[in-house]
C-alpha cells in the first residue's frame, strides 16, 4: 500500500478491531485471525483475482496483485484446475488454516510501515505476547470515519458491505452491539450473505460450539463443501 492508497480490506479490519491506545483486539483473537483471512479472500475477489463457486475459492487471474502480501496469499491458492479435489479450495477450510499466518503477516507489514507499533509484554513474567497500538502513520481514525459513513448510508457499495460483514462475523462489538437495531441486523445479515464473511462466521460458530461442548476452540478442519 502506498502512502496515498486506501488500506486493503485485511488492513482495514485490523485497524477497526484494534484498540488504538492499548493495542488489544476488541474481539476474540482467534476470531480476528479468521476475519483477516476472510478479508484477504474478499480483497482478492474485489480485485478480480478470485471467484467463488459452490463454496470454493477459484483463482481466475493468477497474475500477482500490486500489494506484495496479497500476492503471497494468491500464490497460496491452487492455480486454476490444480486442486486435488477439483477446482479451487474450500473457503471455510482456507480461512481456518490461513488465519494465524494472515494476521501475523498483516501485523508485521503494518508495524514495518509505522501504522502500528509492537509492544512485547510477558504474561506472569514468563510468556511473551504482543500488543499493537496505533503508530504515528496510522489511518485508523480515517478508516473508522469511512466505516461509520458507510454504515449511516446503509452500506451502499460492495467494499463497505464486505467490511461490515467481516466485522460482524468476528463479532466486533462496535458492529454487533452498538448502533440501532436496524444497523446491527443489517451487519449480521451481511455476515451470512457474502461468501468471505460466511466462511469466517462458520469458523467462529464452530469454535463457539466446541467451547460449549468442552472440546476447545482451535482445532478441527472443515469439509470442502462450505
Amino acid at each position: 500500500m502506498s502512502d496515498d492508497a486506501l488500506p486493503t480490506l485485511p488492513e482495514e479490519l485490523l485497524l477497526l478491531a484494534l484498540d488504538p491506545v492499548h493495542g488489544r483486539p476488541y474481539c476474540r483473537g482467534r476470531f480476528l485471525a479468521y476475519g483477516i483471512a476472510g478479508a484477504v479472500l474478499a480483497e482478492l475477489a474485489l480485485q478480480g483475482r478470485t471467484a467463488h463457486e459452490r463454496g470454493r475459492v477459484v483463482v481466475v487471474n493468477p497474475l500477482d496483485p500490486p500489494d506484495p502480501l496479497l500476492a503471497v496469499f494468491l500464490r497460496s491458492l491452487p492455480p486454476p484446475g490444480k486442486s486435488r479435489f477439483g477446482s479451487g479450495v474450500s473457503a471455510r477450510g482456507w480461512v481456518r488454516q490461513a488465519g494465524r499466518r494472515a494476521e501475523g503477516l498483516c501485523l508485521d507489514a503494518l508495524v514495518e510501515r509505522g501504522v502500528l507499533r509492537r509492544e512485547t509484554r510477558r504474561f506472569l513474567g514468563l510468556f511473551p505476547y504482543h500488543r499493537h497500538p496505533a503508530g504515528a502513520a496510522s489511518p485508523a481514525e480515517q478508516v473508522r470515519q469511512r466505516f461509520e459513513a458507510s454504515r449511516a448510508a446503509g452500506y451502499p457499495d460492495r467494499r463497505g458491505r464486505l467490511l461490515a460483514g467481516l466485522a460482524a462475523a468476528v463479532e466486533l462489538p462496535s458492529v454487533v452491539r452498538q448502533g440501532d437495531r436496524r444497523t446491527r441486523a443489517a451487519a449480521r445479515a451481511l455476515a451470512r450473505e457474502q461468501w468471505p464473511s460466511l466462511a469466517v462466521h462458520r469458523n467462529v460458530r464452530q469454535d463457539k460450539a466446541s467451547q460449549a461442548g468442552g472440546g476447545g476452540g482451535g482445532g478441527g478442519g472443515s469439509g470442502d463443501g462450505d
